[in-house]
């Protein structure tokens, strides 16, 4: 592979001819062999973002001339639809997310790439930014033009910002307003199925299973509530506080400005952060959103873990529900269907659990945020995206996969090969099995709380002991003992009054 020289504030350096970085990447790339993990995509698009916005404000400002805003935006735009495209961009954009804390390298690394991109738009080599004649005739200097007015102190926070409320936006959202969708059409399709409820994993009062359901979809509505309060928080940008948060070297309204535009090109409620010390100095906005996915993902995981209990089984667990049959369960045991789904869904859950983790303490006093800037924002950024991510990835899944599909091929039984289901097998995607939840019902000894309010709790609590210790139901035993006319019995006994509120008036008191 053959090299050029290349020169930065250290000296000179060798780069690889035909890459679009220069010194200062090359640097960090031999400086930060660390996780073979370039820094993410995400904040690579919206660096492009903010240095064309840069651009234009710093021309409309009276500190660029147009020409060279007009090709350093021109050049970001080559970036965004060069990272869009497989096999393009992207490995010019090499530096690890375990580098230096205030992501230098990485505004580095943008700052060259777009200078180097404006040379070959002028018909200049790679290379030729650093060049005095080729700036003298209007040439960008990836650091005096591509950088102007800014830091990486405060351009790789917002970067991190943007990055970060494009995709709950665009991927998060959608994916959590689809699953929300779900739920509620089965609450609502099963609200006539009643069950028997479950508190402390024993047998409890009945509930009908839209009612559970419903709590899984207000679950998800509190989440899609979350994200919108997570993209307010993100739309505080660090930009215009360069070095420390004081503004040096840049125009007093450059951060409004640069701010505004973002936010009329995106959609998104950016504006300057209210104070440049508090967004430079440390990321408890991302902490805070952070924490909001962290919630999502615990939401998650109780749906999840609910749905796959419920579908336990088939023959020897609780076998309310009929997770879909995706693919075998076993190697061993023929037959033999997991949840593999919820699974899937439970370890995103707990990734995205480790990454909030990470964000915390990578923005602990004295870790990351340490006097005048937070000196670990990669890795936060990282963590922030995958969680993203997954989060949005494990809702489609969950949702296509279990909730609503796939439609199998074949129609396997789920009760076990050669073993007939106790009811018709679901078509697609998740069911109910309702002879299975009405059976469970009539066995519950919690059906005596009915009892109460007109025989006390004494007597219903006897009676419950009685019952189980003789095999029976209550309600066999309640007719054995004439403890209530047979008409009453059947009244206070039906499972689908049990599960609203009442007149609970009698010698159980209320």
């Amino acid at each position: 592979m053959s090299n050029r020289i290349e020169k930065d504030s250290m000296g000179q350096m060798e780069v690889p001819a035909d890459v679009l970085y220069g010194a200062s990447t090359q640097r960090a790339v031999l400086n930060f062999p660390v996780s073979g993990r370039p820094v993410p995509e995400g904040v690579i698009k919206a660096y492009a973002r903010l240095k064309a916005a840069a651009a234009h404000v710093n021309a409309e400002l009276g500190q660029l001339d147009r020409a060279r805003a007009e090709a350093i935006a021109a050049a970001c735009g080559q970036v965004l639809e060069g990272l869009s495209t497989r096999g393009g961009l992207a490995r010019h954009f090499p530096v690890d997310i375990f580098q230096t804390g205030s992501g230098t390298s990485t505004n580095m690394n943008v700052n060259e790439v777009v200078a180097n991109l404006v040379c070959l738009a002028r018909g200049k080599p790679i290379g030729s930014s650093k060049d005095a004649a080729y700036l003298k005739e209007g040439g960008v200097h990836p650091n005096d033009h591509v950088n102007m007015g800014q830091s990486s102190n405060d351009t790789f926070p917002t970067a991190m910002h943007v990055a970060a409320a494009l995709a709950i936006r665009d991927d998060l959202l959608p994916a959590v307003r689809k699953i929300a969708s779900d739920l509620e059409g089965k609450a609502q399709a099963w609200d006539h199925i009643v069950k028997i409820g479950r508190t402390h994993l024993q047998d409890a009062t009945p509930i009908r299973l839209g009612q559970e359901f419903s709590g899984y979809a207000s679950q998800m509505r509190h989440a899609e509530n979350r994200l919108h309060r997570a993209l307010e928080t993100l739309g505080e940008l660090a930009i215009g506080g360069t070095a420390v948060g004081t503004g040096i070297n840049t125009h007093k309204d450059f951060g409004r400005k640069v701010a505004d535009l973002l936010a009329k090109e995106t959609g998104l409620p950016f504006r300057e952060a209210e104070n440049h010390f508090e967004a430079q100095h440390a990321k408890d906005a991302f902490v805070e959103v952070s924490g909001l996915l962290k919630t999502i993902a615990v939401s998650l995981s109780k749906i999840a873990n609910d749905i796959r209990w419920m579908g336990s089984g088939p023959r020897c667990g609780i076998g309310e529900l009929r997770l879909p049959a995706v693919q075998p369960g076993s190697s061993i045991m023929p037959g033999k269907v997991n949840p593999v789904i919820c699974e899937s869904v439970l370890m995103v859950c707990c990734q995205v659990v480790g990454n909030d983790a990470t964000i915390a303490a990578a923005n602990f006093g004295g870790v990351g945020s340490i006097l005048d800037l937070c000196v670990a924002l990669p890795v936060m950024a990282a963590a922030m995206l995958e969680s993203i991510h997954l989060l949005a990835r494990a809702c489609h899944v969950f949702t296509d996969n279990l909730l609503s599909g796939p439609i199998p091929a074949s129609s396997p039984s789920p009760s076990g090969a050669g073993v007939p289901p106790v009811s018709t097998p679901p078509s697609h995607g998740l069911q109910p099995d309702e002879a299975r939840c009405q059976g469970l019902i009539e066995g519950s000894l919690a059906m005596c709380t009915s009892l109460v309010p007109v025989i006390g709790y004494d007597k219903s609590a006897a009676l419950a002991y009685q019952a189980f210790k003789e095999g029976k139901t209550i309600r066999q035993l309640a007719l054995e003992q004439n403890l209530l006319p047979a008409s009453e019995l059947q009244k206070l006994l039906d499972p689908m009054s049990m599960t609203e509120a009442g007149d609970t008036a009698g010698p159980g008191g209320g």
